[in-house]
């Protein structure tokens, strides 16, 4: 995998929890705001612990945040200049001349998990069943579950089920309690679940390649401000990367995941493989092109489902949301 030269990345004002690379001197700094537990925590750590910043001229910061919605909250004021979201946010600041681009993160989304003796067979048995929902009414793998739902079996999950929302952590609890019939998750929740012996029903990227995309579609990424990424092309190129290479050595190299586990969180073997092989499996490796053009149609359909609450003015995916860095 051949990857550009780096030329980028991290800086924090004091006050703001982060950590440097070591002997970056003058290179660009970014800030990457992150969760401290998070999955983009995982790739930064292994950016810094392997100096694939230092090396390509880049110097990363990492800023810890408590919540995806404090992560939106700095980016938009400043303090970072980078986080990881959805396309969906990126493409609705887009059309409210909040202009950003949008760089791939993971492709690795959440899936509907039940109980491997539960008789529920495909998404049409979920017909009448209450159904955890994380992320809200407006999360975009609960719409494209819906979308898919009514294309393949004619079910208005929204009406016809009982759909109950809650934070992953409460639901995969009521999921293994049986106090719920199904639960749609994050995919790292999943993959807890799947090692407690709990079964997918689909993932949210099988109810998108039903609703017509072509293969992989990485609904989460980096975010840069426009202005930012116009004012500092080469820092934006170097990041991206920064973070391609991270992801290289964690598709190849098992050492990588021993030393990270401690930040996984994965207190059991089956656990630990199950959130390694769900990462690597969602690390993006289609052109931009293809990804943008399979995003444009999810996103269609999704708009059409959450309406001007999820999407805002932009019934379609705003052009130039992509970044079109190499």
């Amino acid at each position: 995998m051949k990857f550009s030269r780096l030329l980028a990345v991290l800086a924090l004002a004091a006050g703001l929890s982060g950590t440097g690379a070591s002997g970056a001197g003058a290179a660009e700094r970014v800030r990457v705001g992150i969760l401290k537990f998070g999955t983009v925590a995982w790739e930064m750590d292994v950016v810094r612990a392997n100096k694939l910043d230092a090396a390509n001229g880049v110097a990363v910061e990492t800023v810890d945040l408590a919540s995806p919605d404090a992560a939106r909250i700095a980016f938009q004021a400043g303090e970072v200049d980078t986080i990881v979201s959805d396309v969906l946010w990126a493409a609705r600041l887009r059309a409210e001349g909040k202009p950003v681009v949008y760089v791939p993160f993971s492709a690795a989304e959440g899936s509907v998990m039940v109980a491997s003796g539960a008789p529920i067979r495909s998404v049409g048995d979920l017909k009448a069943k209450k159904i955890g929902v994380a992320g809200g009414p407006l999360d975009k793998g609960w719409l494209l579950l819906q979308a898919y739902a009514k294309k393949t079996a004619g079910l208005d999950l929204a009406r016809e089920a009982e759909p109950v929302y809650g934070a992953p952590p409460l639901l995969q609890q009521k999921l293994e309690s049986g106090e719920l019939d199904a639960a749609l998750i994050y995919w790292n929740f999943a993959a807890r679940l799947e090692a407690k012996g709990f079964r997918e029903l689909v993932s949210v990227e099988g109810a998108a390649r039903g609703l017509g995309a072509e293969g992989q579609v990485a609904l989460i990424g980096y975010v840069f401000r426009q202005d930012f990424a116009d004012a500092h092309p080469d820092l934006v190129k170097g990041f991206v990367a920064a973070s391609r290479a991270a992801k290289a050595l964690l598709a190849g190299q098992d050492a990588e995941w021993t030393r990270i586990r401690p930040i996984m969180r994965a207190d059991d073997d089956a656990t630990f493989a199950a959130l390694k092989r769900r990462f690597v499996e969602g690390v993006p490796s289609r052109p931009i092109a293809e990804e943008a053009r399979d995003a444009a149609g999810l996103y269609a359909q999704i708009a059409a489902i959450g309406g001007e609450r999820l999407v805002g003015p932009a019934k379609t995916l705003p052009d130039g949301t992509y970044w079109q860095g190499k």
